[in-house]
């Protein structure tokens, strides 16, 4: 995805723009390249609304698709154990799978003119000038061919993901690799796709979803999506993690903080086998601090900054990252990278702060906790208490969380007063025990 939104602003400013991808890119399922692809994605309330501005009707053609979408704040959520009041945000949530949120972008992106793209192209290193100064090109090496090719460019954006080898390459060209700043989470997703019998059970909601806290860690989030289907994600962090065998799976269900979840799926129709995919650490990437980088090289997307995908974050960052790339392509000249990346960090700052910081609130979580982040995390454990009894918190909070609104809004003083009254009582639900299910439960 943050390949693809690089790619449209791109066009604009260059008359050829050429996607690099491992994969092959027929279909509309999951793929190899995107391990997390068969989970539960969330599209921030800010990338939807960036998505709809750099591929207009986007929004519309998801739902004509048959997306379900619904209100942000007004989704059955729940921290503690405890029940959010709804509130009316005016955000609107997407509630698509990964592959066909991909596949929207992909057919909108390969529409544009002097776009191409090359699939099932492993990327090997690339292209330099004599002096190692300025980026040329990559080489890849197609699927199936016994040399490598050149793909000679101007500017080379490396949005390869988790596993980018941009460090690496830098490595070898004789320049610093970047510091990394790691949250280690050991989360593991387990997934699997239902079709309810009734969904008069959901009351019309569009997804349920107990959240993982300090005091309720395992969670989950269920989602009403596309042609009829639903999915569920289990989260698991810290060791703790959802089994993938049928018993193991039921038994984790019900063990959830609260059983909204259990009792929509104990009579509905499983479509696959539940499937993990495990998430070691949050990792930033600090491109920003180098001070010498070769010309013509930029990264965005997971290979800048992975986010704990619970919050929802990556989709968005990395459009936000193109809107970023598109301020710089503005000024005619090729971006400089040093001045790009100060600016992606700008990007980055909010949501790390929001998700690595929220994470270091789990006891079990390594890492330092400095002033700002104890106090940071002390405060929304009182925004979530006060948003049980009161929709102007939940409102505040879904759009500060949706990246819409900054975190500043949470502390006006107007707002820091309802947390204070409202979070008055409100604990944490008890723990709900861990029971042994049998399979056909």
């Amino acid at each position: 995805m943050a390949g693809l939104l690089a790619a449209r602003v791109l066009t604009d400013a260059y008359d050829e723009v050429t996607i690099v991808d491992r994969d092959e890119l027929a279909g509309s399922g999951a793929r190899r390249g995107v391990p997390q692809g068969r989970h539960v994605h969330g599209l921030l309330a800010r990338g939807q609304q960036i998505l709809d501005e750099l591929f207009p009707g986007f929004t519309a053609r998801a739902v004509a698709a048959g997306v379900p979408t619904g209100d942000l704040g007004e989704l059955r959520w729940f921290f503690n154990g405890r029940p959010l009041r709804r509130a009316s945000t005016g955000l609107v949530c997407v509630s698509g799978s990964r592959p066909l949120l991909e596949a929207q972008v992909r057919d909108a992106v390969a529409a544009l003119p002097g776009l191409r793209l090359r699939d099932g192209c492993d990327i090997v290193g690339l292209v330099t000038t004599e002096d190692r100064s300025r980026i040329t090109g990559v080489r890849v090496h197609p699927a199936g061919a016994a040399d490598e090719e050149v793909i000679p460019a101007d500017l080379v954006v490396d949005a390869t993901g988790r596993g980018s080898r941009a460090p690496v390459w830098l490595a070898e060209l004789g320049y610093r690799r970047p510091a990394e700043t790691r949250v280690p989470i050991d989360l593991v997703y387990t997934t699997r796709h239902y079709r309810l019998r009734d969904e008069g059970i959901l009351h019309g909601d569009l997804s349920i979803n107990p959240v993982s806290t300090p005091s309720h860690p395992r969670g989950a989030f269920f989602s009403r999506i596309q042609d009829g289907r639903s999915v569920l994600s289990l989260t698991g962090v810290l060791g703790d993690h959802p089994p993938a065998d049928e018993r193991g799976f039921l038994d984790f269900v019900r063990s959830l903080p609260v059983p909204d979840i259990f009792d929509v799926i104990r009579d509905a129709e499983p479509l696959d086998d539940p499937v993990s995919f495990r998430y070691p650490a949050s990792v930033r990437r600090h491109y920003e601090r180098l001070d010498r980088l070769p010309a013509g090289f930029l990264v965005l997307g997971d290979a800048l900054c992975s986010f704990n995908p619970v919050y929802g974050q990556g989709m968005t960052v990395a459009a936000l990252e193109a809107l970023t790339l598109r301020e710089h392509l503005r000024t005619g000249l090729a971006p400089r990278p040093g001045e790009f990346f100060r600016d992606a960090a700008r990007v980055v700052d909010v949501p790390w702060d929001i998700s690595a910081g929220s994470d270091l609130s789990f006891p079990g979580v390594v890492g330092p906790r400095p002033p700002k982040v104890r106090i940071a995390n002390a405060y929304m454990s009182r925004v979530q208490a006060a948003a049980v009894r009161d929709g102007a918190v939940t409102r505040s909070f879904m759009r500060v969380a949706g990246l819409v609104d900054p975190p500043t809004d949470l502390m006006r003083p107007r707002m820091m007063w309802r947390v204070l009254t409202q979070a008055r009582g409100v604990a944490p639900a008890p723990a709900r025990p861990v029971e042994q299910t049998t399979v056909g439960d």
